[in-house]
Order: C-alpha cells, then sequence, then structure tokens
C-alpha cells in the first residue's frame, strides 16, 4: 500500500475531549480489541475495578474509580492484541528480513508466544525449552572470567518484586553493572535532589497539587506523556490555582482540555484552560529563565519582607548569601539573552510565585536531558527555598518519571552506583556479599560492548538498541557481545541486533493474570510521587508457555548460580515472600505486605518532606553554580529529540502526532519559520541535519522534511528513536551522566546544498 502524503495542520482542539475518545476508538478498532479492551477500562489492574494504567507513572487520583486517558487505554490494548508471532512466524521470516521491517510492523504482529533461540546457520530464531534457554544464560555467566563481563539492563516496566529479585541475582553473580532507563531520562533529577536536600525523588504528592495555589510545569508534554496530569490541571484552575507552563513548544496540554470522565464536559463540549501563563525558553534556556525569577523575587524583598522567608532559610538552609550574590550579579540582559524570554515575562512569572503561598514546581525530561540539567534542576529547587516551598502542604518539588515503575525500580536497587547503606543491609538480609564497586551505566555498557569488555548483556523490558544514543555505535556495540538476553512481550528492534547467540524469553504482561503455586498473585509498583500499590491483571496470559518476570528471573539465577543459597523458587511460589524480605532490606517498606494492601497503598516516607535533609550540612542547600552559555554559535540550531503523541517509549501505534497537527510523518524536523526562511527551506522541504559531537565528529540524517512550527528562533525538535543517531555516544552530561538527547549542536541545510 502507498504511503499517505504528509499533512501538517495547526491544532486549536481542546487536549483529550473527543478527539482522544475518537483516537481511542478507532485503535480499538484496529486491534480488533473493541469489546475487551472497553471492558479493560472498568476493570484493569485493580482487584476490586478500575483501571490502574500499566503505561505512565502518573498517580491514581483518590476517589476517582475511572482514572483513564487515551494513551493508558492505547497502551494496556497494544498487550492486550489478539495477534501472535510464535514459531511458525519465526520460521517463515529470517531476521536479516525482519531488519528491514519498519519498527512499527515489528511490534504490529503481536504477542510472543515461546522462548526462542538465534540460529547463525539459518539466520532464524527457533524454539528452545525454557529449561535450555535458562542453561544457555547460565553457561554464559559461568564461563565468564570476571562478573563485570556482564550487564544488565532494566526498563521501566518491571514490577517492584521483580526488580529486587533481579537485582538480587545480579549481585550475587558479583557486578553492580545494572544500567537502566533513568540513566537516560531523570539521572538528573535524582543527583540534583539528592544535592539540594539528600533525596533522589520530589517530595510533593498527589494532595499538594490538589491544594497549591501555584504549579509551574516545566518540560513537559502532559497531554502526551502524562496525559492523566490534565485532571489535576483542570481542577487547579477551576479552584483559582496560576498554573505556568515552561517548554519551548506551547503543547495542546498546556492550554485547554475536557477529560473525558467528565461527561457533563464532553457532552457540553466545554473546555477547561490548563494554564495561565505560558512561557518558551530557548533550548536549555531553563537555567536562566529560573535564576531570572529568584532574581525578581529577591528584588521584590527590598519592598517586601514577605516576598523571602527569612526565617524558613535561617532555619533549614545554607548557602543562601552567596546564591543571592550570584542572582543580583547576572544582570538582565544576560538573563533575557541565555533564557530566550523577554524580562516582562520572567516579571509576569515571578509575580504568580510571589503571589502564592504554596507552589510546586514539576519538570520532566525536557530539562534533565540537557549538558547542565542537574546545575537547572538544583536552580529549581533554589527557588522553592527561597519562600519556604518545602515541608508543607501544597508545595514542594515534583519531577514527573515516565513508565509506570522507573522509580520503583530504582528504589528497589537497580542502581549501577548503589549505596553502602543498602549493600550492607541486602548482605546481612540476604545472605550474600555484594560488590561494591560502582558498576556501568547505559553509556558505559555500551562502550565497554564496543570495546568487548562486556560480553553479555540481559535486557528486562524495553527495546534497548532503540532507547540508546548513536544508533550505529550501539548496533555495532551489541554484536559484539556473544550472548544478548531480552525478556519481552513482543517482537522488537533489539532482538534482530543482536550478538553471537541470542535468547528471546516472553513474560506475561501487566494485563495479565499471574498464578503460580501459592495461587493467583499481584505486583507492586511504585508512582512518580513515592505512592506504592498493587497491581494485579486480569485476562489469561497471551500464551500458556509465557512465565513471569519473577519466574523467569529466578530461573536464570539458579541456572548462573547452581550453588546460591537464595530460595530462588520458593520466593516464586509466593510474592509475599519477596515483600517480606523486601521490608527488611530497603527502607520505607517495613510492613510491606500490610501496608501495600491497603486502599491506593502506601506512600513511602520522605525525610525532606519533614525538613529532615540528609545531607552533608544537615539542612537543604543552595547551588550558586554558573549560569552556562546556551545560546548557539551563529549557523547552528540547538535540537531536542521527543516523542509524538502516536507513541510511547519506544512503541510506535501510527505516523500522527495529533497535538501537533502532523499526519502520515515521522523523519521530520520542526523549525522556527524565520530559520527555515534564512536557510532558504520551504515547509515540507527535505532537509539535510548534521550533529557536531563534542570530539568534533558529526553525524548526518538526510532527507527529513522540515515543518514550521511555534518554537523559538536558534532551535529545532524531532522524534526520537529516529533522531537517535544523531546523538555521539560520548555526548552526555558530565553532571549525570545521561546522553544529551534534547542538547544537539546540529545545522539544517537544505537537502543536498553541503558537499565534501
Amino acid at each position: 500500500m502507498p504511503k499517505k502524503a504528509p499533512k501538517s495542520r495547526p491544532y486549536h482542539h481542546p487536549a483529550a475531549g473527543w478527539g482522544a475518545a475518537k483516537a481511542v476508538t478507532g485503535f480499538l478498532l484496529r486491534e480488533d480489541e473493541a469489546v475487551e479492551g472497553a471492558r479493560g477500562m472498568l476493570r484493569m489492574n485493580h482487584e476490586d475495578g478500575g483501571f490502574d494504567c500499566p503505561g505512565c507513572a502518573w498517580p491514581d487520583t483518590k476517589g476517582l474509580r475511572l482514572d483513564v486517558c487515551e494513551n493508558g487505554i492505547k497502551h494496556a490494548t497494544w498487550e492486550m492484541t489478539g495477534k501472535r508471532v510464535d514459531r511458525g512466524f519465526f520460521a517463515a521470516h529470517s531476521v536479516s528480513e525482519l531488519f528491514e521491517w519498519s519498527d512499527f510492523a515489528l511490534e504490529d504482529q503481536g504477542r510472543l508466544t515461546e522462548p526462542m533461540a538465534y540460529d547463525p546457520d539459518s539466520d532464524h530464531y527457533v524454539p528452545i525449552s525454557w529449561e535450555d534457554a535458562f542453561e544457555v544464560f547460565g553457561r554464559a555467566i559461568r564461563d565468564l572470567d570476571d562478573p563485570n563481563r556482564a550487564s544488565f539492563y532494566t526498563s521501566g516496566r518491571l514490577g517492584n518484586e521483580a526488580t529486587f529479585l533481579y537485582q538480587l541475582m545480579v549481585r550475587e553473580i558479583g557486578t553492580n553493572n545494572l544500567p537502566d532507563c533513568s540513566n537516560m531520562c531523570h539521572e538528573a533529577s535524582g543527583r540534583a535532589l539528592h544535592a539540594s536536600l539528600g533525596t533522589g525523588k520530589g517530595t510533593a504528592d498527589l494532595e499538594d497539587w490538589e491544594t497549591a495555589d501555584a504549579l509551574f510545569i516545566m518540560g513537559v508534554n502532559a497531554a502526551s506523556n502524562a496525559p492523566r496530569m490534565l485532571t489535576t490541571l483542570a481542577r487547579a484552575h477551576r479552584r483559582g490555582a496560576r498554573i505556568v507552563h515552561v517548554n519551548p513548544l506551547i503543547e495542546a496540554g498546556a492550554t485547554r482540555t475536557i477529560i473525558p470522565h467528565e461527561f457533563l464536559q464532553m457532552a457540553l463540549f466545554h473546555p477547561t484552560p490548563t494554564s495561565t501563563l505560558n512561557l518558551q525558553p530557548r533550548v536549555a534556556g531553563d537555567m536562566a529563565l529560573m535564576r531570572g525569577i529568584a532574581k525578581a523575587t529577591l528584588e521584590m524583598a527590598r519592598t517586601d519582607p514577605k516576598a523571602v522567608d527569612e526565617k524558613f532559610i535561617e532555619r533549614h538552609t545554607v548557602g543562601f548569601e552567596e546564591y543571592k550574590a550570584v542572582c543580583e550579579a547576572t544582570s538582565w540582559e544576560e538573563l533575557e539573552h541565555q533564557s530566550g524570554v523577554g524580562r516582562s515575562e520572567i516579571l509576569e512569572a515571578a509575580r504568580v510565585y510571589r503571589g502564592a503561598d504554596r507552589t510546586i514546581m514539576s519538570w520532566s525530561v525536557g530539562l534533565t536531558q540537557h549538558e547542565h540539567g542537574v546545575d537547572t534542576i538544583r536552580e529549581i529547587v533554589n527557588v522553592l527555598l527561597l519562600r519556604g516551598n518545602l515541608g508543607r502542604e501544597g508545595a514542594g518539588p515534583s519531577p514527573v518519571r515516565g513508565h509506570s515503575n522507573v522509580q520503583g525500580n530504582r528504589t528497589c536497587g537497580i542502581d549501577n552506583r548503589p549505596p553502602r547503606e543498602f549493600l550492607d543491609r541486602l548482605a546481612e538480609v540476604c545472605g550474600i556479599d555484594p560488590p561494591r564497586d560502582d558498576g556501568l551505566n547505559v553509556v558505559g555498557t555500551i562502550e565497554a560492548m564496543r570495546r568487548g569488555e562486556v560480553r553479555v548483556l540481559v535486557g528486562m523490558g524495553g527495546n534497548f538498541a532503540l532507547a540508546t544514543p548513536d544508533t550505529p555505535y550501539t548496533y555495532a556495540a551489541l554484536r559484539e557481545c556473544d550472548l544478548t538476553v531480552h525478556v519481552s512481550t513482543k517482537l522488537n528492534r533489539s532482538h534482530l541486533v543482536h550478538g553471537r547467540r541470542a535468547l528471546i524469553l516472553p513474560c506475561v504482561g501487566r494485563t495479565e493474570k499471574d498464578v503460580q503455586r501459592g495461587g493467583l498473585q499481584r505486583i507492586s509498583v511504585e508512582d512518580s510521587m513515592a505512592m506504592v500499590h498493587l497491581s494485579q491483571g486480569m485476562r489469561p496470559p497471551a500464551s500458556p508457555r509465557l512465565r513471569s518476570e519473577p519466574a523467569i528471573i529466578a530461573g536464570m539465577a539458579r541456572a548462573a548460580l547452581p550453588d546460591s543459597r537464595t530460595p530462588w523458587e520458593w520466593y516464586v511460589e509466593d510474592y509475599d515472600r519477596i515483600r517480606d524480605t523486601m521490608a527488611e532490606v530497603l527502607d520505607g517498606f517495613e510492613d510491606f505486605n500490610r501496608r501495600v494492601r491497603l486502599p491506593m497503598g502506601f506512600r513511602i516516607r520522605q525525610p525532606a518532606r519533614e525538613l529532615i535533609f540528609l545531607t552533608p550540612s544537615g539542612r537543604a542547600e543552595f547551588s550558586a553554580a554558573d549560569l552556562p552559555d546556551a545560546v548557539p554559535p551563529p549557523g547552528t540550531l540547538v535540537l531536542g529529540t521527543m516523542r509524538s503523541h502516536d507513541q510511547w517509549n519506544t512503541t510506535i501505534y501510527a505516523d500522527d502526532d495529533r497535538y501537533r497537527g502532523i499526519e502520515n510523518l515521522r523523519t521530520l524536523v520542526f523549525m522556527n519559520e524565520d530559520d527555515m526562511r534564512e536557510r532558504g527551506i520551504g515547509e515540507f522541504d527535505p532537509v539535510d541535519i548534521t550533529s557536531t559531537a563534542k570530539d568534533g565528529s558529526t553525524r548526518s540524517l538526510n532527507g527529513f522534511l522540515a515543518v514550521a512550527h511555534d518554537i523559538p528562533r536558534g532551535c529545532a525538535a524531532g522524534y526520537m528513536p529516529e533522531m537517535n543517531v544523531l546523538v555521539a555516544i560520548g555526548d552526555y552530561s558530565v553532571q549525570s551522566d545521561q546522553p544529551l538527547m534534547k542538547h544537539l549542536k546540529v545545522t539544517i541545510d537544505p537537502a543536498g546544498a553541503v558537499t565534501d
């Protein structure tokens, strides 16, 4: 079928509403899940009914049974599909052939049904028994001369119980090589919050969002990446809260919305605003913007003694005088130049901040995937500290995480730089001798594979090959491995870019029943606001040959560690046993099994929320970092990668992006009209995009189509994973080790205009 012509038209409708309802209906029909998908909205993952989204990490809304969004339904339906990828499919298609398929086509084939092993002689995946698959993995681990020659990746899909078993296995094997998706998305948040407050998490919860007087939403495309946030924003606007969105692109969720479960609003086509102010800084200009708000607040304090909370600062912070001096020394001209935002707009945002008794500041990867992401987030905390917006209701920092349990993964031990206290507790409770040296993160793992130092890679969920930077480099690194193992629900690119040997181990999904010897099991997850609750699948597994993630981990562990004293099989019989051990090891998980069964679960205690700061000073610490230069050199642009609306992480549902007005196109670059005109580029003209890495090397994408968009001059944007090729493996933040997915210096020219 010929590909449809691309289209671009401005989107002026409310986020969610009838547009989302229409999209969901079409998606359910396409996946042949119209009936079961609709039932799933009413009863999915909660024992007593209701929809617990297996997608994003936004918390469940208390008292709201139908807490559901377009992307949540798509995510669940994509997993519930009736399509199957069985041994007949693999017999009909070689790996070389499948490699040429699109990523959409690969996942669209349906659910994996049984373990498969790569056969190099035929270039096909062939069936393998679970026992033989475990032995292939176990022998590969046992044959290593150093356990650090294996690395174990985790995406945010893994439940807490499987996460705990996974890290226990890895550390009993003898390595801390535990790269995870946080290394690429929110590592900067954790490091910044640890430095400022002594905690790696935000302090605000959803009840705080419901009582805040002002909400600052930074680097977040709520309508696509955290759609259930729209409910909270609509409620906030109705009760008179001020809402400030900060993003180079004004996204649909930052304008107005109709919440689908508000039936009267839907029937009357009556939208609710979701913002009172939209600011468009240049890419990476957020730190300058926040310093401008701080400077304005300090200037107000000269005549307004309540503009700054001096008692809070004196009692609970250190470093204020140094920070104040830095703010005063930074000129307004420099703040405007670096942020790309005019002084009048910065002052308006500062007045919103001053006028609120309780303020929450929230951010996502739009701020973290920069060179100076840690300093930027510390600057946000600085601004909060000025007015004592910590340790009280309706206030505090609140990072918005992505996948449903990415925060829980880190809490439960997936950390390549584990705290010594955690390792001591693990050794005492579990009777193992965990390694003490730091392990490899994502970038370090790729580089070590490329050098031939890491010989075995295990991917627990996710799509490692597609999510990571410098695509050709990463592909070459994966192919250097002796063995790659991926625990997955669907076919994806990582199965086709593999080591000399490769295993696909298919697992039970979050929407499916997990029955073990002890009966029907439930897993727990932690949302982005530290609430831990249970999740229970309601559908039969896609195949009788699937195993749960804890069962797969236990099988791998027994094969790799035949003399292990850890009761792997006993743990899998009843997940309560895993939780009992977790309760002894993990701070905040005391009395785990009882508390997780409470309505809505429980919130992990946050010392900083109680004004207990586990920092070297014992206080919240102001940061006085230098302001970075965010202005691109002449002739260059700063490009940030992002997701389209019809996409979840690396899973692509369609070549559309409804909220940005795009149809039938993913290989595009959004540009400012003046930047296009200056380069002689018209709408939908093919262009060549070239990035320049820190080491001076270049990477290019050719023939992408330019699309005019409301984005600041000097900035550009496009979709990941297609643009990951532009991110050099060595281009990562020295502050967070995160790849610079949103901080690429590029040139964009008409296709073929630049020749060697």
